[in-house]
């Protein structure tokens, strides 16, 4: 699959990308549930934000906004065929904010574990979508 004519520049996504995997890389290796489940779900915005980033466009100057608009309201506007990921990631954004407060109880084990195989597949789903694989992300982390 080639990247999408939409693509102004590979570099930022790419960037994006490689982000998202250093965090799963991270949320692998900590012991604790929250900071687990946190690093997990920051990871999937990030490749969230990758595809936001080839295939979004700004705002005219006519366009008003009442209030800020979510990465994963954005994602299935940009992006419909990844709208049910949109959907399940978004259900976990307050769950994600109490564990990044701290709270003990925010998660179990296995929620950050299974969060973690999500962001995973997830990931994976969006490198393939773009068009990159390793390769390009290495070059583009620099």
């Amino acid at each position: 699959m080639h990247p999408s004519p939409a693509i102004t520049s590979p570099l930022p996504a790419g960037t994006l990308l490689s982000l998202a995997r250093r965090g799963l890389v991270e949320a692998a290796s900590s012991p604790l549930a929250p900071e687990r489940y946190a690093a997990a779900h920051l990871s999937a915005l990030r490749a969230a934000a990758a595809v936001l980033a080839c295939r979004a466009r700004p705002a005219g100057s006519s366009a008003r906004r009442s209030r800020p608009t979510s990465a994963w309201v954005l994602l299935a506007g940009v992006a419909p065929e990844l709208g049910e990921w949109a959907a399940f990631f978004a259900a976990g954004a307050r769950k994600r904010a109490a564990a990044e407060a701290g709270l003990p109880s925010a998660v179990t084990g296995r929620e950050a574990d299974d969060l973690l195989r999500d962001a995973q597949t997830f990931l994976a789903v969006v490198e393939t979508t773009l068009g990159f694989d390793g390769s390009q992300l290495l070059l583009a982390s620099g």
